[in-house]
């Protein structure tokens, strides 16, 4: 089966079929990203994870999200999995590595307030959408912070878009200003985006991807996170192709 293909199956684990799903074969059963990714999941047992009614909606959340913006697949919880493989490095805590999960996971969360003509618009924005566009993170803020004992989770949404020479946004923060959550998630953030399909190109092969985050060390992302991301280059670039290789149901 080619990678975009349609397959007339379901996911033999969960049993789902939504159509905006990614479906890998794994073990010659078809199984669905979202089942991939709580595998990701698993080592860190509940910990890692809000259970319940709550949890379940929050992910639902933002997965419709990540439909409304035409992402690939499950593009949220893909990054925020993907997240933890870097964080594992510094971090011990459970529950530290639980608030970068869901500030990784809810990252996009303020976008619910951006209009669609700006949101999925096609071409370049303007100078008034983009300062439009860059609320997207007070608002995420706003509302994140509002939750019970997700500081470090709220920090995240708040700083994702900081860049370490301090030209990112809203703030400016420059360096280890940015928190250790938001320096992580940046570099993956980067490298999903780069790799999935866009309405103006292709996805484009790790290698390519790398090359960038290597090139922007010290400017758009920490250099401490683009050595644990070359650290962890063989993880990740399995999680990429199986991505790349992922089939949609029909």
């Amino acid at each position: 089966m080619e990678a975009g293909g349609h397959v007339a199956e379901k996911c033999a684990n969960c049993g789902s079929t939504a159509t905006n799903r990614l479906y890998l074969h794994n073990c010659d059963a078809l199984q669905c990203e979202a089942c991939l990714l709580d595998r990701c999941l698993q080592p860190h047992g509940a910990t890692l994870t809000i259970e319940g009614l709550y949890g379940r909606f929050v992910e639902a959340l933002t997965e419709t999200l990540d439909i409304r913006e035409k992402e690939t697949g499950l593009h949220s919880r893909r990054t925020a999995c993907h997240t933890l493989v870097l964080a594992r490095h510094l971090v011990t805590d459970p529950a530290y590595l639980r608030q970068i999960y869901w500030g990784a996971l809810l990252h996009d969360i303020g976008k619910i307030g951006i209009p669609d003509h700006i949101l999925l618009k096609q071409q370049g924005l303007n100078d008034a959408e983009w300062v439009q566009m860059r609320t997207h993170v007070e608002l995420g803020y706003h509302i994140v912070s509002q939750l019970p004992d997700l500081a470090i989770a709220s920090a995240l949404v708040r700083c994702h878009e900081e860049r370490h020479d301090g030209t990112g946004y809203p703030r400016g923060l420059h360096g280890e200003e940015i928190p250790l959550g938001a320096r992580l998630f940046a570099v993956i953030d980067t490298l999903d985006a780069m790799t999935s399909d866009r309405s103006y190109r292709k996805a484009l092969p790790f290698d390519s991807a790398r090359q960038e985050i290597v090139r922007l060390s010290g400017t758009q992302f920490s250099p401490e996170a683009v050595e644990i991301f070359i650290a962890e280059e063989a993880v990740l670039r399995q999680m990429v192709e199986m991505k790349c290789n992922a089939v949609r149901l029909a």
